[in-house]
């Protein structure tokens, strides 16, 4: 049961990374996979200013930082140069390549000897999975509240017009460009957070662990928009994120342990993510009466 309690909090932390891809994908309507490269820098900054002694919080705002940098480029690529979002995005991935070994080094560190986010709680919290654990829902409760405050702020709403319909909202003054370089930043920083997070969690950081992220944060959104009726609020949408990346890891971990080959974990996700995009269309297959059970 130890591996599935391990899987309940690596989704916790993954969760994360799905709020801030929701934030791009989702509301903005913006094909981002500047994700894959900013969850590396994020985790590339945390293992380099850890290293260098920096408080573990501090170390966590850098790495917000460095993420929101990333989502800042491939912003005013896309605003300033009128690059197609898709096209953006993957300029910036295939250039912070080479600014995260520029950070880190080398193509792989060690947080050992190093102080992390985890080491803070140990004098109260002895159990390391407990920590790991008490880490990961108290960071994603803080963010799913904050993010839930500024969606209702003025600034907040102009963002979610700008995704839902960019003309209408430039037609009432909202500087969409603006606002299109901010929600990548915003969901960049998140991402880059999980990054730090999860390379903390894991105790090292790689220069191609970014690689296939965006299909684990995918599968988190999917999953918990599978488990919820369409007009729910943005908090139980943002739990549900969460929920979506439990239940993904948890579903790997199964079908691994059924003694399938590790080095095909890559491709078992991206059939696990198929999985579920594809379940909303299985009840097209379904006889009538079962649907009209389903309905009532």
């Amino acid at each position: 049961m130890t591996i599935y309690f391990s899987a309940l909090i690596q989704g916790i932390l993954w969760g994360i990374m799905g709020m801030g891809l929701y934030i791009s994908f989702r509301i903005l309507r913006f094909t981002d996979l500047t994700s894959e490269a900013s969850f590396t820098i994020g985790a590339a900054a945390s293992v380099m200013f850890a290293s260098q002694g920096m408080h573990p919080i501090l170390v966590l705002v850098v790495s917000i930082l460095f993420g929101m940098l990333a989502g800042l480029v491939t912003g005013l690529l896309t605003t300033l140069f009128d690059i197609p979002d898709l096209l953006a995005s993957i300029i910036t991935m295939t250039g912070l390549y080479s600014v995260n070994l520029q950070i880190m080094g080398r193509p792989n560190a060690s947080y050992r000897g190093s102080e992390t986010i985890y080491s803070l709680i140990a004098s109260l919290i002895e159990d390391i999975n407990y920590q790991r654990l008490f880490i990961g829902l108290l960071i994603s409760l803080i963010l799913i509240l904050a993010l839930q405050f500024f969606f209702r702020t003025d600034l907040g709403q102009a963002m979610i017009a700008t995704g839902d319909n960019p003309k209408m909202a430039q037609s009432i003054g909202i500087k969409t460009k603006s606002m299109t370089c901010l929600a990548l930043m915003i969901a960049n920083g998140l991402i880059a957070l999980a990054g730090a997070l999860i390379s903390q969690d894991n105790s090292f950081t790689d220069i191609s662990m970014g690689t296939g992220t965006v299909v684990i944060a995918l599968a988190s959104i999917v999953i918990g928009e599978l488990l919820l009726s369409k007009q729910v609020t943005l908090f139980v949408r943002l739990i549900s994120i969460v929920l979506g990346a439990i239940i993904y890891r948890l579903i790997l971990v199964f079908v691994l342990q059924l003694g399938l080959n590790p080095n095909d974990f890559k491709l078992i996700s991206a059939l696990v993510l198929a999985v579920f995009l594809a379940l909303p269309k299985f009840r097209y297959f379904l006889p009538h009466s079962l649907q009209r059970k389903g309905q009532a």
